[in-house]
């Protein structure tokens, strides 16, 4: 199963590096106003170019809070369960619940995504490129939740 451990690390990795997109995110947000108000210029691409890079980030981001068991946690239900039942719980009800909703969110977008990133599609308002990145990371979130939710089943606390 080495190569089950490289995904999962490769995931790990990616996931890691991931958390820093939130420093440009923050920064953009920051930049909106002094170019909207003394610059008067760059506001709008700025707001775009952060509006693609937090879907990305939060696409990530889900994924890495369920790798940390900071995001679902089986702790809220069964709190008084041994540890060994609340990690099965975990591990099966990943594989139960949000397995299901990945592969059905993979199979609605897939065509959506798809079309949108053949034609490279801009934000409506500003024409600016990147608006396709939006739905790439929509399917990403999903890609990721059915990974994690497979990587899980195999793993024991």
């Amino acid at each position: 199963m080495a190569w089950i451990d490289r995904i999962d690390r490769t995931v790990g990795y990616g996931l890691a590096a991931a958390r820093w997109l939130v420093l440009p995110v923050a920064l953009l947000l920051f930049l909106q106003w002094p170019l909207r108000e003394f610059v008067r210029a760059g506001s709008r691409e700025a707001n775009d170019l952060g509006q693609w890079i937090f879907a990305l980030y939060v696409g990530l981001a889900v994924t890495f809070a369920t790798r940390e068991r900071a995001h679902l946690a089986v702790d809220a239900i069964a709190h008084d369960y041994p540890a060994r039942v609340r990690d099965a719980i975990g591990r099966w009800g990943a594989l139960l619940c949000v397995a299901p909703w990945s592969l059905f969110m993979l199979w609605a977008t897939w065509p959506i995504v798809q079309r949108s990133v053949r034609g490279l599609e801009k934000f409506p308002e500003t024409t600016n490129f990147g608006y396709f990145l939006i739905k790439v990371a929509a399917a990403l979130l999903a890609l990721l939740a059915l990974v994690q939710a497979l990587l899980d089943l195999r793993k024991r606390n």
